[in-house]
């Protein structure tokens, strides 16, 4: 398993993105999803939902590193199977405080990277797409995009220099803007803006095309769930 030390990096080392990615502990992962999931699918819906995140993003032509914040060891271990460096969340104090953690840690092995946190829900990910954001923020200082209910955020942007200063949580579109980040207003980026919170957003997720381990995971859960159901 990749810890503290060298980072992953796809098969361009000229990609000028680092991402960071927050995941917290799997067992507490997704309870709003209680609606559409039961207490056993939910953290395998977490993991799956990281996963498919994290391997499109490695897949993304403009990202060179994936960092993983996290303190889960079965979830670190799957995803540095993927590619991704697992860095312990040492703060413990939140997303936030875990989100600037994972920047200073790969700015301490790449200190000019272009640094973007990423949520870990976005398991509908497209990399070009992915790519279409990054280079959007390329442009700005720092940026954000928001997400598909247009009132939180699902990547914040620092470029190299700049510290990426995150405000997730609620009505972080509102925060990031307040605080110089730019919006970076695109078309046809929805597979990096559906994060998935609610049963709603997992509808929609799926609609638009979920990657395979969330697939494969939703699947296997709702037969079960259907299962139990008859029984």
């Amino acid at each position: 398993m990749r810890m503290d030390g060298e980072l992953a990096t796809n098969t361009d080392p000229m990609a000028p993105w680092s991402l960071v990615v927050p995941l917290k502990p799997l067992l507490l992962a997704k309870s709003r999803l209680a609606a559409a999931a039961d207490g056993i699918l939910r953290p395998h819906l977490a993991l799956a939902f990281a996963q498919d995140t994290v391997a499109a993003a490695l897949a993304c032509p403009a990202v060179r590193d994936v960092a993983v914040v996290t303190d889960d060891p079965a979830a670190a271990a799957e995803l540095a199977a993927l590619g991704a460096r697992i860095v312990p969340d040492t703060p413990a104090a939140g997303l936030n405080a875990a989100l600037s953690y994972g920047a200073e840690a790969v700015r301490a092995v790449r200190p000019g990277a272009a640094v973007a946190a990423l949520n870990a829900d976005l398991p509908a990910l497209r990399p070009e797409e992915l790519a279409r954001v990054l280079a959007g923020a390329s442009v700005f200082p720092r940026a954000f995009l928001t997400d598909a209910a247009g009132i939180g955020t699902t990547l914040l942007s620092a470029a190299s220099g700049m510290e990426l200063r995150p405000a997730f949580g609620g009505q972080s579109r509102r925060r990031h803007s307040a605080s110089g980040a730019a919006e970076i207003l695109l078309d046809g980026v929805d597979s990096v803006r559906q994060d998935v919170d609610t049963g709603d957003d997992l509808e929609a997720a799926l609609m638009l095309g979920v990657g395979p381990r969330t697939a494969e995971r939703w699947e296997a859960g709702a037969h079960a769930l259907d299962g139990s159901r008859d029984g």
